[in-house]
């Protein structure tokens, strides 16, 4: 039997299609578990719509994170990327219900809920997926933030249509210099996102890789590179005539990068946890969300 009894939902509760599902999902989910927590700031909009249930528990995210057994995320990627952020440094597996325009991590549609039914008889496998640890260091050498990503950190000029110079080194060498749009560092997870979308290859998540795929080069022989997750990249902004460009991550969290900062990209030692209900391989799933 599984040993899984405190699970979270997380969806936009504001979107009423996702309302519902989200309630659809509890009801199989109560069958089996008495506690389902919810966001705490989504009980009002709960409680007006007449969705509340008694296994519901209205907390504050970080507590959510940090003491369930399972989350369920419902929509698409963006779910799942933002699920994952905060779910893996504390260990929680994720499970994904699509209710988006892919949704390649996610794991069901919301025709197979009665396929919830495997995760209490123990029918499930953890996938664990490759992050990147990444961090902001000054000219001078100061570290001035870190973070996690499932999918890729993208180092671009946000909402201006200009090229900029960035410097690629792996482990302290220089790989090439760039003039491009941006660069997108990804995983194999991330292979199948932005960094596809830019031109680069779809990647094995089993393999232990990263992608740096730059985004428009203007350059007839800038290609998508592959490098060892042993590798300690660095993504150095030296843009002059730019007074700031950004670093954005999972596309969702973008902070500054000024003159002389660096981009220091490394394999973290999280790894996040999709749980598995189907026997899907990766390439049936590829095949069936149209990348090919």
């Amino acid at each position: 039997m599984s040993d899984i009894k405190k699970i979270a939902i997380i969806t936009n509760y504001n979107i009423q299609e996702k309302l519902g599902a989200a309630v659809q999902v509890a009801d199989k989910l109560c069958e089996f578990v008495n506690e389902i927590y919810i966001p705490e700031s989504y009980r009002d909009r709960i409680m007006r719509a007449r969705q509340h249930r008694a296994e519901f528990c209205y907390k504050p995210l970080d507590e959510i994170y940090q003491n369930s057994d399972l989350v369920v995320g419902i929509g698409g990627d963006g779910v799942m990327l933002e699920a994952a952020r905060r779910a893996t440094p504390a260990g929680i597996p994720i499970l994904g219900i699509n209710m988006g325009r892919i949704g390649y991590m996610t794991e069901l549609e919301m025709t197979e809920l009665a396929l919830l039914d495997n995760i209490f008889k123990g029918e499930y496998y953890l996938d664990e997926r490759a992050m990147l640890r990444v961090e902001i260091r000054s000219s001078k050498g100061n570290n001035k933030f870190s973070a996690y990503a499932l999918n890729e950190a993208v180092v671009a000029n946000g909402t201006t249509a200009r090229i900029i110079d960035l410097e690629l080194l792996d482990n302290g060498r220089l790989v090439s210099e760039y003039r491009a749009d941006g660069l997108v560092v990804a995983t194999p997870t991330g292979s199948t996102a932005y960094s596809l979308s830019a031109g680069g290859p779809i990647i094995d998540p089993k393999l232990s890789c990263f992608c740096v795929t730059p985004i428009c080069p203007h350059s007839l022989i800038a290609r998508p590179l592959i490098f060892p997750d042993s590798a300690t990249l660095e993504v150095k902004n030296t843009c002059v005539r730019e007074k700031v460009l950004h670093l954005t991550i999972d596309g969702r969290a973008t902070f500054d990068l000024y003159l002389g900062d660096t981009v220091v990209i490394t394999k973290s030692a999280l790894k996040a946890k999709l749980l598995r209900i189907k026997n899907d391989d990766f390439y049936f799933k590829i095949r069936m969300k149209k990348f090919f």
